[in-house]
């Protein structure tokens, strides 16, 4: 019998980081799939609130050219 998953923990609240920087292109690069879309809380494990505040800092970035909207591979 398979062991049930162990629960993802939101990484920003256990570090208590409250804040995400749209210009921490580290931190939001982790969160955006190879593709360019934004990777969903079920995945990354992000709680609501956390979620909320890293999509608006992605797409901040996004707008500023820190981040592409999407790789130059896929098309």
């Amino acid at each position: 019998m398979a062991e049930p998953r162990r629960r993802k923990i939101c990484r920003f609240c256990e570090n208590k980081i409250d804040y995400i920087h749209y210009k921490d292109e580290r931190i939001l690069k982790r969160f955006v799939n190879e593709r360019g879309k934004i990777i969903p809380r079920r995945i990354s494990g992000n709680c609501a609130k956390h979620q909320r505040k890293l999509t608006r800092a992605i797409k901040r970035g996004r707008i500023l050219a820190i981040m592409a909207f999407e790789s130059e591979s896929y098309r």
